[in-house]
Parts: C-alpha cells; sequence; structure tokens
C-alpha cells in the first residue's frame, strides 16, 4: 500500500496547468461505442478512472491505442460483447454510461451495478425511467442492470431531479432513437456541454446542452472523429483552493475561467484574490481566510465536488461558517479526518458548522474518497509538520500527477511504500 507524505506549512508559488476533464471523459470515452469507425480522443486525463474505462472497453473488444500519454485512438468496430463485468465497474461511477452507450449502438445491455465514492444513496432510477421512456425493458437482476429494447424511440422525458448520471445515460441512447426526444430538468454542468458537442462531432443532432431543455434527433449514423477534452473545473478548483490554503501566489493555467465562476466568487468572499485571464486563473492570498457560507447545487452554483476542498480552507477561517451540502445526502464522511487534525466540524445531516482554529496539526490521515482526498491533501499542505495520508487510490481516480504538480508549486510531498 501506499501513502502520501506531506510536510506542510510552505506557501505555494509558480503554474499549475490544468488536465482534461475527468466527468466528461468518463463520459465521453463510453460514448465512443456508438462510432462506427475509429476516433481519436485528446486531452485525456491520465487517472486510474480512465485506465478503469479503457479496461471496460478493452474487455468488450474495442481496440485501443494510446498516441501520447493523453490522447487515445479508439477502435469500437472491433467490439464483440455487450457485457460490463462487476470486476470493472466496482471501481468507478460513471461505469454506468456504458449502459446508454451499448443500448444505443446494440439495443441490448448488460452492465453490472457501479461501484466509485460512497456518499449516500445514488439510485439509477431516472436512468432507467428515461431509457424506458425510449422504449428499452430494463429489470436488475444479481447487481447486474439488463436493458434491452427492439428499437428506440423518441421520447418526452421529465427528470424528477436534476441528475448528472442520467442526463448522459439517456442522451447517449436517445442519439440513435428514432425521432425527437426532449429530456427536460436536465443537468447543466460543463461535461453535459462537452458531452453534447462530442457527439455531435460525429453527426448527431443535440441542441440546448447546458440549459434546462435538451433536444435530439435522433439519426442512423455516427461516424468516426478528432475531439479534445475540456479542462477540468474542479481539478482547476482544487488547486485554486490549494494555492490559498497555505497562502500563495498560482497562476492555475489551461482553464475555462467561466467553468470557475461560482468557486471564484466562494474563495473571494473568503478574503482570497482570484485574477481572471483569457484561460488561466491567478490566485494569491495574503491575509486570514474569512468566515464564508456555502451551498452545494447543481450547475452553475458552487459544485458539490468542490464541496470538501473549501470545507478544509474555511476550518482555518477567522469565525464560522456554514456548509450545506445540497446534493448530496451523505457527503461530511471526511470530517472526522478534519478533526484529527484539530478542525472545529459539528455534522447534522446535510449541514456542517465550520468553526475556524488559529491552525491545524499534522496527523495520519485518510483519503475516504476522491474529493475527500483532496481535501485532506489541501489541509495537510496548510499545517505545520507531517501529515501522512493513506488509502491514496482514491485520489488517484481523479487527479493526474498530483504530487509532481504540487511539488512543482514548492510543496515538500513525496509517495511512500506503507
Amino acid at each position: 500500500m501506499e501513502k502520501i507524505v506531506i510536510r506542510g506549512g510552505k506557501p505555494l508559488m509558480g503554474d499549475v496547468n490544468i488536465s482534461g476533464a475527468k466527468n466528461a471523459a468518463v463520459a465521453i470515452l463510453p460514448g465512443v461505442v456508438l462510432a462506427e469507425g475509429p476516433c481519436i480522443i485528446e486531452n485525456v486525463p491520465a487517472i486510474s478512472d480512465i485506465a478503469t474505462t479503457v479496461a471496460i472497453l478493452q474487455s468488450m473488444g474495442a481496440t485501443v491505442t494510446p498516441i501520447t500519454k493523453n490522447t487515445l485512438q479508439i477502435d469500437p468496430t472491433t467490439i464483440n460483447c455487450t457485457d460490463v463485468p462487476h470486476e470493472l465497474t466496482k471501481y468507478m461511477r460513471g461505469s454506468y454510461y456504458f449502459i446508454g452507450s451499448i443500448l444505443g449502438r446494440y439495443g441490448e445491455a448488460r452492465v453490472a451495478l457501479p461501484g466509485g465514492c460512497n456518499f449516500g444513496v445514488r439510485p439509477i432510477d431516472q436512468h432507467l425511467k428515461g431509457l424506458e421512456a425510449l422504449g428499452a425493458q430494463a429489470t436488475i437482476n444479481d447487481d447486474v442492470i439488463h436493458v434491452k429494447a427492439d428499437r428506440l424511440i423518441g421520447a418526452h422525458v421529465y427528470f424528477d431531479i436534476v441528475s448528472v448520471g442520467a442526463t448522459i445515460n439517456v442522451m447517449l441512447a436517445a442519439v440513435k432513437a428514432q425521432g425527437v426526444t426532449i429530456l427536460e430538468n436536465v443537468a447543466k454542468e460543463p461535461h453535459i456541454v462537452d458531452l453534447a458537442n462530442f457527439l455531435n462531432s460525429m453527426g448527431a443532432d443535440i441542441r440546448g446542452a447546458g440549459t434546462d431543455v435538451i433536444k435530439i434527433h435522433g439519426v442512423e449514423h455516427l461516424g468516426q472523429t478528432e475531439y479534445g477534452i475540456i479542462p477540468d473545473q474542479i481539478e482547476a478548483g482544487t488547486y485554486m483552493v490549494a494555492a490559498a490554503a497555505p497562502g500563495g501566489d498560482v497562476l492555475v493555467s489551461g482553464v475555462i475561467p467561466k467553468h470557475l465562476e461560482s468557486i471564484t466568487a466562494t474563495l473571494q468572499k473568503a478574503g482570497v484574490q482570484v485574477t481572471e485571464y483569457d484561460e488561466a486563473v491567478r490566485v494569491k492570498r495574503e491575509g486570514p481566510v474569512c468566515k464564508c457560507n456555502v451551498k452545494t447545487l447543481p450547475h452553475p452554483g458552487f459544485p458539490t465536488d468542490m464541496q470538501p476542498q473549501i470545507t478544509a480552507l474555511l476550518s482555518v477561517a477567522d469565525g464560522t461558517s456554514i456548509i450545506t451540502e445540497g446534493v448530496w445526502d451523505n457527503r461530511f464522511a471526511y470530517t472526522e479526518q478534519l478533526r484529527k487534525m484539530g478542525a472545529d466540524i459539528q455534522v447534522d445531516g446535510r449541514v456542517a458548522v465550520v468553526s475556524g482554529v488559529p491552525a491545524l496539526h499534522a496527523a495520519a490521515i485518510q483519503a475516504v474518497d476522491l474529493r475527500a482526498g483532496a481535501a485532506v491533501v489541501i489541509a495537510a499542505l496548510m499545517t505545520e509538520g507531517t501529515s501522512e495520508i493513506s488509502d491514496i487510490r482514491h485520489i488517484e481516480r481523479g487527479y493526474e500527477e498530483i504530487i509532481s504538480k504540487l511539488r512543482d508549486l514548492g510543496a515538500d510531498i513525496k509517495k511512500v511504500e506503507e
């Protein structure tokens, strides 16, 4: 087992370049299944969730050829199997996107229920509601989802809740459905727009991505394409908070500043200077961290995937901050790790009361999930002394070369064998 060792208290200085968006990549790569020729996907993050996605594609018979570290050629024409086994899906939540893409291409799919981070019940009822509206029959037996349709027919689907996963899965299936599909109350995250742009580059006809209503005109054929994935909004936000935490001056490069507006506004309320450029943001903190109330919401609100990171920063704020989780039921499990470092955090359901303390202290802590792992790294960076972080496989699911990127900014960080 490996762990991360951080000797904190050093300000971060310099320039960090952001990788491709994990949440877009884990939807776009399954989307390649719909193509009738090889596709080249650029700006693919080199993270373990992508390695798992590639393994799923290869298990189905697809030919995946790395061109560079972050560019893949994927040929789906060699696919000879429409089953995705549990030994692969158990490692990542996004594996369920293969349901929509395989169903859309082949009319039938068997995909084991997904794994990934555990922070509350995350049902797939909205996914199945949308697929069944298109004409599919769906059953779940022995933790395997089986969907089948003689043909998919365009339909009007209103999602009961705003769901990124359901929006993506039904989009993937609907692009080859006969007629017009209208999806209402959809998610509007940047990776939804990126997936739509990718599918359109193959010949799909998707309009309205990024708004409350998406209209999809089904097509018979989707061809090959070459497509570059957008920068990772959450990785960028994580480095923005990491720059602010110990105090420093960091240029976060290769980003789309508009995607970061809610994160930027929250950091500014917390007393952090953020300057926007065309494709970068500069983050600088010299004074104290100010108390700040935060509520996570679907895009364009503050992202739930940034909630643990901002909580780590506010644990040393001057005053008391209220963090309200507006998306998931149980995303505060990581606060126990921050309390081990001296944070004063009280959780009641979806609300955390964070009473700022003068400083945190070093400790042996655990990455309980992907973004929680980022939070404890941030906490360790602003703590005097040496902290050790275990279960770092969670962190590696979503952050490309996090150790070398932080080290280049001046952090004293390394990975060692336990």
